[in-house]
């Protein structure tokens, strides 16, 4: 081979390596945000529900140092190679916006949706070549949420929250209807999306043994079970 073209070829090939390099140091300072968050966020299922408040408003700064994270991966992305480059934090941005949502329900029952999830994150639409959620990452992010929520179904009632269960169980089952409507073709989220049965079925339970010894009198509307 030509010696000029070795020279270059050696010259991209280090700059990879640099490049690697320093998107993995801010990806482990993602991690240790998202570990942080995630440690917090676990204290829901001991905690009663007068007191979520008060955890959720100590995790959501951490969450949102997240956005120091994302404009820094941002600016080290090249333009153009956000595909080449989102699986060293794929994992990481997943369970930053599995933490979002479930703090959104938390605090209002409400869905986040993938722009505001983005937008909480301070991911922005300019940044879509560089650095951005993909439909699969939200996704993802949402399944985890389902699979959290059924074990809250049943921590809530051993904490004396029996009302809880049934407010899981109308928003799980909306979540199930949208992703039932998707034509999925990634086989792991297809895969994930299948253990999702598991999991309702779980919370069913949970609603039926609290709605059959009526320990919800002010139970959620349009839950069949909660009658």
């Amino acid at each position: 081979m030509d010696p000029h073209n070795l020279e270059y070829i050696n010259d991209l090939l280090d700059k990879d390596a640099e490049l690697r390099e320093k998107i993995k140091d801010q990806v482990t300072e993602f991690d240790k945000k998202t570990r942080t968050i995630n440690g917090m966020l676990n204290k829901i299922h001991s905690t009663p529900t007068d007191k979520i408040p008060a955890l959720l408003d100590n995790a959501v700064p951490v969450l949102e140092s997240c956005r120091d994270i994302t404009a820094a991966l941002s600016e080290l992305i090249p333009p153009n190679q956000f595909w080449r480059w989102k699986d060293m934090w794929s994992i990481s941005l997943r369970n930053a916006v599995f933490a979002s949502t479930l703090i959104e329900f938390l605090k209002s029952g409400a869905l986040l949706t993938l722009p505001r999830s983005a937008e909480v994150l301070g991911i922005k639409e300019e940044w879509q070549d560089r650095f951005s959620l993909s439909v699969e990452d939200y996704l993802h992010a949402l399944i985890s949420l389902v699979n959290e929520l059924s074990r809250l179904a049943v921590n809530a009632v051993t904490l004396g929250d029996y009302e809880q269960p049934i407010r899981i169980s109308v928003f799980v089952k909306d979540i199930f209807a949208g992703f039932s409507m998707l034509n999925l073709k990634n086989d792991t989220l297809r895969r994930r999306y299948d253990s999702l049965k598991y999991d309702i079925k779980k919370i069913e339970e949970v609603v039926y043994d609290v709605s059959l010894r009526k320990l919800a009198p002010s139970a959620a509307k349009g839950d069949p079970l909660a009658k």
